[in-house]
Order: C-alpha cells, then structure tokens, then sequence
C-alpha cells in the first residue's frame, strides 16, 4: 500500500469533523499573527530607547501593555487550536478503533486463527496509539507551522525586501534537509511496526501459556526467542530513533545559517546608513522573525518523522481492514427452520488447499437423534462441526437443516439455533451471573440460579465471597477449569436451543461430576437434535447414532452395540480405552 493513498485514506476518517477545521485554522492564524505582532512591538518599543537620559518612558510603557495582551490572545487562541485539533484527532482515531474491533468480528475464522492474536492486539492498540500521535502532531503544529512561515515572510519582506530575499535563497536548503530525513525514516518506522506486532504476539503466547512454559522447563527458550525478536526490535528501533534524531541537529544547523545570514545582512544595512536602512529596532524585529521563520522547518520535519511511524501503523490498520470478509449472506435470508434434520451432501473442505481434510460427505439425521462423533485426532470431527456451525463455509457439497441450505440463512440465526459447549472453556471478565446470563442478558435470577442448579454449579458458586457476583475472569485462578466448563455448561442451559453441539465438554470435569453432567445433559438433550464429540467413549453408549471418523471420511456409522458386533475400528478403538484402564 502506497504512502499516498495510506495518508489520504487516513485522513478521510477526519472528513465528518472538517466543520472543526475551519475554526482551528482560524484560530491558527490569529494566534500565529498576534505571536509575530510581538517581534514589531518589540523592535517599536527599543526604538524609543534612544539613548542616556533619551528614553520615551510612556510610549514604552503603551508597548509593553500592547505586547502583553498580545502574548494573552495568542495563548487563548492556541488553547482553542489546540482544543480543537484534539477533538478532530481523537474522534477520528475513535472510528479507526471502531471500525477495527467490527472489522475483527467480520473476519473469517481462518484469517483469526492464522493470525497471532498479540499481533492482532498490538495492531488496535500500539498502532492506533502511534496513528493518534501523528495525526496530533499534524493538526497542531503543521498548521501553525505553515502560517508561520508565510507570516514571516510577509513580515520580513515588508521590513527590508533584500535582506528578506537572502532569507529565502537558503530556505531550501532546509526543504532539501526534512526531504532527506523524511525518506530515511520512512522504511524504519516501517519495519519497527511489523516488528513490534512480532514481540507483542510472542509475548502474548508466552504469558498466556506461562503454566505449560514452567512445566516443560522452557523458560531459557522462551527468553531466548522473546530476547531475539526484542534484538531485532531494539536495532530498528535504534535505526528508526538514530533517523528521527538527525531531524533536530541538522535543521538547527541550517536554521544558525539562516539566522546568521539575517544578522550579517541587516548590520549591514543598519550601518550603511543609506535610504531605507533598517533602524536597530528594526534588526531587532528581523532578527526575531528569521528565528521563527526557521523553528517550523524543525518542527515540521520532526511533524513529517512522527506522520512516518503513523502512516507506517496505519498501513497496518488498513492491512487488517482489507481482507477478505466472510462471504456475504445471501439475500433475502431465508429463515431457519431448526426441527433438528441434518443433511451432508457431498461435503468437501479443507483448511489448506494442498491437503485433503473432509472428501465426499454424505449423512442424514433425523430430527431428536443423538449423533455422536468419534475417531482419532486430526480426522476431522471438530471440523465438521465447524461446518455445521458455519464458521466456516464447504468448498463443494452442502449441508441443509429442515431442508433448507445453511448458507441460505443468515450466521446469526443459524447459530442461534445451536447451543454449543467447547472443550476450551472462556470466561470473560465479570461476574459469575453475567456469565450464565451470556446469552440471554434478560435472564431472571431465578432462570440463572436454576440453570446453575440443572448443571451442578450452584453449590460451589454459593461458596464464593460474593456468591453470583464475584468477579472472575478467563486467566484468574478463582474458578479451577473444571468449574468454568461447568459454567459454560450452564450457559447453555439457560438458552434452551432447539439444538445442541457438545465438543468434549466434559473433558476438564472428574467422573462423579460427569455422572452428574450426563443426567443434566440428558434433560437438555430430550427431544433435540444433539452432536456430540468424544473420546471417552464410555460417555456415547446411549447415542443413536454414531460416526466413526477416520481421515476426514466417515468410516463407520451405527449405534453402540451394532458397531461392536462389526468388530470394526469402533470397537478396536473401544477395546483399546477399557484394555488401557484395566
């Protein structure tokens, strides 16, 4: 992505604010002019001072009283410049964020689970940050810097037309400086972004899997790869510094240039004495102006240097905001008709398309059965669930409920018809009854308090400081991970859909209390159409039917005691799990 199109398209985001611009920059300007009336004050007030005992003590007292209030209007209108600039910056980084975190639930789950999630992270975070500051720094000191600059001149041209022109043969030079460090910047802050999206996706894996990190001894490991990537941040960070540090030097420079050439030239003509000299107050006046003339050209090269790093963050806001979404609802959306039939058709997916996962699915249940799905790992279980759920859509086939083809329906809908309880619990952070009530935010006490009862979590919730309202979260250790499978469990109780999609979810829970799950599973599972994933299969006697799976095909297909009459792989796999507890 361009540089060009990179910055128009992030300050398009500030197009609804632009009503604030007009009021900024007019408050730009009449604080810049009133800050450049102060050097012809200045310059007026000396030329009074005429001499010992020759001092014009009211005219000088008119100035000083004349330069205060100058002094105090100029900060007034820079405060609301500034004001203003702050509003236009933060609202338009509030949409940048925004449409980001929507972005995020748009994105297919592939592009989610291919992606570091501490890259994603560090991409809303650090790089709108970096984006807030460039823009910042644009509003408020490219503006003022460019009224600067022309107020200047006008100033200087109007006190002495040729030392004015000596002024501006050297600007330049300035412009050939900022050019420079502008394009030596750039690749720096670039590479330091998309480094600084590694660490914080490295970091992010490392302190989330901190326990299975101590477990397998892999501290040394990890501060080795973590102090790798750290390496080659801190030397394109040095590079990226080091290039945005040659901004202030060298502009100095050039400015001491400029301010000495005035100096030169206007001592010059004050002592020439000829027709239209400058007075000494007028020198004075110059002088001041030649410093201001050059302080933007600093400020607005190191203005350039901070719009680098924010164009090079927002390449990579954009970057996200460009994929691919997932493929759009058909329209009009049919409604789900959720009587718990499933049909496969031929159902073919895979993940990479160089490796052959799910070949040629065909399965038709019946509306209340219980389907249980087994088979080794990487065969392909989760994935047809995944299917089923539509978090990802069939590369050929089609898979219908009540008859009706998913990918007529709208997502929400659809899943809506599914109660699904993972083997990878999430908690989110807040209290155990917003939890429960994760799906169904209306839900009375007495429907949350009986779904913790129906799921067995009850008795240990009422044993926490604050019972329902203890805060827990996702990475805390007040709920052990058996006690947050329960309560996912009981999540989905209080939804009551019409289907359900069980992966694992006993997985974390110890037999007594999986004895106790099963029966509440039952009472959920009456009358709807239920798929559940296993590998205990002692848990999956009672299914009406189950699907053995074995690379991505399903091999096998029957109830419990039909499958191990065939002596087939169900039953060798059934065999192995007793003759291993035996």
């Amino acid at each position: 992505m361009k540089n060009k199109s990179v910055t128009m398209r992030l300050f398009r985001y500030t197009k609804p604010f632009a009503y604030l611009l007009v009021p900024a920059f007019l408050s730009a300007v009449i604080s810049v002019l009133l800050s450049l009336y102060v050097p012809i004050l200045v310059g007026r007030g000396i030329d009074y001072i005429i001499g010992k005992d020759n001092v014009d003590f009211p005219m000088i007292k008119h100035y000083v009283i004349m330069i205060f209030i100058s002094v105090v209007l100029s900060s007034v209108f820079n405060w609301i410049m500034s004001f203003l600039t702050y509003k236009i910056t933060y609202r338009a980084v509030s949409d940048i964020r925004r449409d980001l975190y929507a972005k995020f639930n748009r994105l297919p789950l592939g592009y989610i689970d291919a992606t570091p999630h501490g890259d994603l992270i560090g991409r809303m975070s650090a790089d709108v940050e970096l984006i807030s500051d460039g823009m910042l720094q644009c509003f408020s000191q490219f503006i003022t810097g460019i009224v600067t600059i022309l107020g200047t001149l006008a100033f200087m041209v109007r006190i002495n037309l040729n030392v004015a022109l000596v002024v501006i043969l050297i600007t330049p030079l300035s412009l050939f400086v900022a050019a420079f460090i502008t394009k030596l910047c750039r690749d720096r802050f670039k590479e330091q972004s998309a480094v600084r999206g590694e660490l914080t996706g490295c970091i992010e894996e490392l302190v989330g899997g901190q326990k299975v990190v101590k477990a397998f001894a892999y501290e040394k490991r990890a501060e080795e790869k973590f102090g790798e990537i750290n390496g080659r941040l801190y030397k394109c960070g040095v590079l990226a510094q080091f290039c945005s540090a040659l901004t202030n030097p060298t502009t100095r420079f050039v400015n001491g240039i400029v301010y000495a050439a005035a100096g030169i030239f206007g001592a010059i003509s004050v002592i020439s004495g000829a027709a239209g000299a400058m007075s000494v107050g007028q020198i004075a006046t110059f002088l001041s102006y030649a410093n201001q003339y050059t302080k933007p050209f600093n400020e607005i090269t190191g203005v350039i240097t901070e719009l680098q790093a924010a164009i090079a963050s927002a390449a990579r806001v954009f970057a996200v905001l460009d994929e691919s979404e997932e493929v759009p609802e058909r329209s009009p959306a049919l409604p789900v008709n959720a009587d718990g039939r499933v049909e496969m058709k031929n159902v073919s997916f895979s993940y990479d398309p160089e490796q052959k996962l799910l070949e040629n699915v065909d399965l038709d249940i019946k509306a209340g059965q219980r389907i249980a799905i087994v088979g080794p790992t990487g065969c392909g279980k989760t994935t047809l669930i995944n299917l089923l759920m539509r978090f990802y859509d069939v590369r050929e086939g089609s898979i219908t409920i009540g008859g009706t083809d998913i990918r007529d329906m709208k997502r929400q809908d659809l899943r809506s018809s599914f109660g699904m309880v993972l083997q990878d619990t999430w908690i989110f952070t807040g209290t155990i009854r917003e939890n429960i009530a994760y799906g169904r935010p209306d839900a009375s006490d007495e429907e949350i308090r009986a779904a913790a009862e129906l799921c067995h979590c009850h008795s240990f919730i009422r044993r926490l400081p604050k019972g329902y309202d203890t805060v827990v979260s996702d990475d805390s250790g007040t709920l052990s991970q058996g006690q947050k499978q329960l309560l996912c469990i009981a999540r989905i109780a209080l939804t009551d859909p019409p289907m359900l999609i069980l992966d694992e979810a006993t997985s974390s829970i110890d037999t007594r209390t999986e004895l106790k799950i099963q029966s509440a599973f039952a009472k959920l599972m009456k009358g709807k159409t239920s798929f559940i994933i296993a590998h205990r299969l002692s848990t999956i006697k009672d299914a009406d039917v189950i699907l053995v799976m074995r690379d991505g095909n399903i091999i096998e297909q029957g109830d419990h005691r039909s499958l191990l009459e065939k002596n087939g792989f169900y039953a060798k796999l059934y065999k192995s799990q007793f003759q291993n507890n035996a």
